[in-house]
């Protein structure tokens, strides 16, 4: 809406966020997090690599195509009674929003015991085994005895309504480079749908990805700044990746990040895809949570009695406003309702600063459009930083709605039977502010800015599976176990940093478990590790980053590219150029890859008798005396050649010693 005579809402908005003493990340320092409070901890998903699903006998990895499928079944889900006679938050809101829960089958990755129609096959103790590995390689209490239960969820990610899952090992612990992390659990569970769209008040899902045996390891919140966090969540997938048992790619590994400021509460961010996000999402939720506190401060300072505080509501009709906003008339000829909101001693809170480029007003907003399940854009407000209603309408929205001084507010548009819900919301959201931070959990962006998704979930929602027997874990099976586990990551950094390979490839390499590839090379073929590590670390990267195979590429192939140029005396230095083509075409024999990158064997000695002959060529084309030029220019002229055939640090050597005479 407009902005008031003495009140600007972009300025109050900059005013807050300077108020707050938000920093960007780059300039964030230990002692600004210390300030704030800043306090995380790390929920770490990883699928498991085995043959068949968690608790039946469909295949897993398999993923069907969209559009791709043979059955679909809809859904209504609603919430039931804990073991405790109580309802969890989150399942009371998912029923709320009477969403239609709509799940695309196919017969190649799904049965009846997916969409409930089959009680639970015995658990996959293939996945079981994992589990207990990964456990033990994370310093976890291996559990006596593993006991199944359910976990509650109603946004229809899963057919049953809820997740079956059990405690593999607790209280456990990692190593970073200068801290020590607690670890509460691992568990083993099943892994949801995928989402295919959710719009209004339909959500479609594909149940390829359902049942996948996935782990979680739980963190304490040990973590005092979003750099540890993600170094801690990095450790977490090398070790899983470390075991070679689980799955990688878009999807295999995902992380949810819980985040809290001294006086806030615990907030999730659900579902962050990279870790490299990390960072931001971290340090802009502590400092969403510092300003929603200032905002609580702000709010209890106006309003004194909160209990008797509430919004009140004009539904607008044509003879009232006319408005000529255009997301407004496109709505009116949807047939849309208009609803002019007013929310009492609300004013400069709706324009406070929360995140970068959002205000309380989407704090409100996000919740409408998840609980009403609106389509935005659905609402303005007297406080937005671009005024979208004209000066007049503003005024009339203002007096139809009785308003006073210090009030805000709202102008939205829905469908009829989402008027009511739309307006629960708004109150309910704005009641929470009187109280500070809520509970919940929100959904990630790569810019580092989160949405609301649903309430945190509470404890009721878990209870046991009655369906499952308790497996019990003996000791002996246990201690085999044991011995089958690889080194730890900690141990393979510090080799790492002995060998003195550059810190910005270890990153690559455990994350695609290519250490092992690396510690072989240079032990058994006894190649540089320098030179092995940035090979790997910089030159494979850049060419996976760069070029497509054809198929599944074996990295074990550039051991036996390295053995081949050994045995045939040529030049390691070689392996840059042949790299791309044996990326890209894996199954070509390393002769065909010498001829296609036109490389011809010639006798050391040869090359190094062309120096004089081009010293004397360098005499007639020269532009400069200086002798630095020289060495440059016949290196040039023999890089090619010399690739494979002498050390090019030999050659540069011989080159200078020549041109200075």
């Amino acid at each position: 809406m407009v902005k008031e005579k003495g009140f600007n809402p972009t300025k109050n908005y900059n005013k807050t966020k300077e108020i707050i003493g938000y920093v960007p990340i780059q300039q964030a320092t230990q002692e600004i997090y210390d300030r704030i409070g800043f306090m995380s901890g790390l929920e770490v998903h990883q699928q498991l690599l085995t043959k068949r699903k968690l608790f039946c006998n469909c295949p897993a990895g398999i993923y069907q195509k969209p559009d791709e499928y043979d059955a679909e079944v809809i859904r209504h889900m609603r919430p039931t009674l804990s073991e405790l006679g109580e309802y969890d938050g989150t399942a009371l809101m998912e029923f709320k929003t009477r969403k239609e829960i709509v799940y695309h089958i196919s017969n190649d990755s799904a049965c009846t015991y997916d969409i409930d129609d089959t009680p639970p096959f015995p658990i996959d103790r293939e996945a079981l085994e994992i589990a207990i590995k990964i456990s033990l390689l994370s310093k976890l209490n291996v559990v006596g005895e593993v006991h199944i239960t359910r976990k509650q969820y109603l946004d229809g990610s899963i057919p049953t309504g809820f997740q079956r899952t059990g405690i593999i090992g607790i209280e456990g612990e990692i190593y970073l480079k200068n801290k020590k992390i607690r670890l509460i659990q691992l568990s083993l569970e099943e892994d949801s749908c995928r989402e295919v769209s959710d719009i209004g008040h339909i959500r479609v899902y594909r149940t390829d990805r359902l049942g996948m045996p996935l782990i979680e390891t739980v963190t304490y919140p040990d973590f005092v700044n979003p750099d540890e966090v993600k170094e801690g969540c990095d450790y977490i997938r090398f070790l899983n990746r470390s075991t070679g048992l689980v799955r990688t790619g878009i999807g295999a590994g995902r992380q949810d990040v819980n985040v809290s400021c001294r006086g806030g509460s615990r907030v999730e961010i659900k579902g962050v895809a990279r870790t490299r996000w990390i960072p931001k999402l971290t340090h802009n939720e502590a400092f969403r949570q510092w300003a929603l506190l200032h905002i609580r401060k702000l709010l209890n300072e106006k309003i004194k009695d909160k209990k008797k505080w509430k919004i009140n509501h004009k539904l607008i009709n044509d003879n009232e406003i006319t408005f000529t906003n255009k997301s407004i008339k496109n709505a009116k000829a949807a047939g849309l309702v208009i609803v002019a909101v007013n929310m009492p001693g609300f004013k400069t809170v709706l324009s406070h600063f929360t995140q970068p480029g959002k205000s309380f007003t989407d704090e409100i907003g996000d919740r409408m459009k998840v609980v009403a399940c609106l389509q935005k854009p659905f609402m303005v407000t007297s406080e937005d930083i671009n005024p979208k209603l004209k000066k007049n309408e503003a005024k009339k929205v203002a007096k139809l709605l009785k308003s006073e001084e210090n009030d805000a507010q709202m102008v939205f548009w829905a469908p009829r039977d989402d008027i009511k819900t739309a307006l629960e919301t708004i109150e309910e959201r704005c009641l929470m502010a009187f109280d500070g931070v809520p509970e919940e959990t929100r959904k990630s962006f790569e810019d580092g800015t989160t949405i609301f998704e649903r309430v945190l979930p509470g404890a009721d929602r878990m209870y046991p599976d009655t369906d499952s027997a308790p497996i019990p874990l003996e000791d002996d099976y246990i201690e085999k176990l044991k011995l089958e586990l690889p080194e730890e990551i900690i141990v393979r950094y510090r080799q790492l940093k002995k060998w003195n390979i550059p810190e910005d490839t270890y990153t690559y390499i455990f994350s695609k478990n290519l250490y092992p590839l690396t510690e072989r090379i240079i032990l058994e073929l006894k190649i540089n590790p320098v030179f092995v590590g940035t090979f790997i670390g910089h030159r494979l990267k850049f060419i996976e980053g760069h070029f497509k195979h054809v198929k599944e590429f074996n990295y074990k192939i550039i051991y036996a590219m390295f053995k081949y140029l050994l045995d045939n005396k040529i030049e390691l230095e070689l392996a840059r150029y042949m790299l791309s083509v044996v990326y890209e075409f894996p199954k070509m024999d390393f002769d065909s890859v010498l001829e296609s990158i036109k490389f011809r064997k010639i006798p050391k000695d040869e090359i190094i008798s062309r120096i004089s002959f081009l010293r004397n060529k360098f005499s007639e084309v020269r532009l400069s005396d200086k002798p630095e030029n020289e060495e440059k220019w016949i290196m040039g002229q023999l890089y090619k050649t010399a690739i494979g055939n002498i050390k090019l640090s030999e050659l540069s050597e011989i080159i200078s010693k020549k041109t200075s005479k």
